[in-house]
This record gives C-alpha cells, structure tokens and sequence, in this order.
C-alpha cells in the first residue's frame, strides 16, 4: 500500500512539475519582449544600429486584438523568443489605435495611429521589420500560431533572405532541414 501511495503522489506531482517548467520559461511580453519606447522611430533606428542589431521590428496591435493576445501567451512570453529577437532586432509594439505621440523615421510627430494607417495597417496584427532608415524590409499580416514559425520569420531577415525571396517561399525552403 505505502508503494500505492508514492505512485499517486508521483502521479500528481510530476504534471505540477513539468507546468512550473513550462511557466518558468515564460515571462511577461511587454516586460521582456517588446523594448521601452524612446517614442522617436529614428532615433529608436540609430540605436538600434549602434547596438549592431540588424532590423527595427514593429508589431501592430490593439488592446482588445485576441490574435494578438494569443501571440503574446503562446509565442512573445517564450524567454527564448524573447532573448533571439531583442538581441537582433528593435523590438517595438505600435497601437493602431493609439493616440500616443512619437516620432516616425522620417522625423514627423504623428499619433501611434496616423503611423499605422500611413504604413497601410488597417487591422492586427501586422508585424512589420524596417531598416535604419524606416523603409519595409518584410511584412506579415496576422496571426503567427507557433514559436517555431515566430523564430524562423526572425531568421528570414536576420540571414537577408528577405532580399530575394518571400517569407514563405523561405519557409517551404526550410521544410525537410
């Protein structure tokens, strides 16, 4: 009886277990993943830069886009996902909604919103790397479902693959390595 006991214990102990690991890799998005904004594009470009970062990486969101929540819980909260992209990127998050000033890359005081439509994003979310200079280097329009995909997209205009191909063609390109 007392082996009995020790199983059913291990039974409900090593499910706890196995969550605290997984709750353990995760932490707070807006805290680790997206960066404190200096609210001047540029200046957030040439810092970036500076820091030998290759790309400024802005997601478009609202407060109430639930793909984008899901983003956040599933793929930005991952400490690894966080640590890859902070450490190539500027890593930004815009609301399309927002009435927040800042500065775009080409030095005009606009709201969070009049930059988001001025660069064509409508809805959310959008995530859009730029170069030092503001131009689009990719884009992608909606929600990204899984990390693996989230961190291949990070290596797509890491690795300047973006220059020549589109993100899904890297993709299928990647499929079977």
């Amino acid at each position: 009886m007392h082996v009995l006991k020790r199983l059913a214990l291990l039974a409900l102990f090593v499910p706890l277990v196995a969550q605290a690991q997984v709750d353990g890799a995760r932490r707070d998005p807006m805290r680790h993943f997206f960066m404190p904004s200096l609210g001047d594009l540029a200046a957030e470009a040439a810092e970036a830069r500076a820091a030998g970062r290759q790309a400024v990486f802005i997601m478009y969101t609202r407060d109430d886009c639930p793909y984008c929540e899901r983003m956040k819980q599933n793929i930005l909260s991952l400490a690894t996902v966080q640590e890859r992209y902070r450490r190539s990127f500027a890593v930004l998050a815009v609301d399309i909604r927002g009435a927040v000033p800042l500065v775009d890359f080409g030095g005009k005081t606009v709201t969070e919103r009049e930059f988001a439509r001025a660069q064509g994003v409508r809805f959310s979310p959008v995530i859009v790397f730029y170069d030092f200079d503001g131009r689009p280097l990719a884009r992608v329009a909606g929600e990204i479902r899984d990390a693996e995909e989230f961190l291949l997209l990070g290596e797509f205009v890491s690795s300047g693959a973006h220059r020549t191909q589109s993100f899904a063609e890297y993709k299928q390109s990647k499929k079977g390595t």
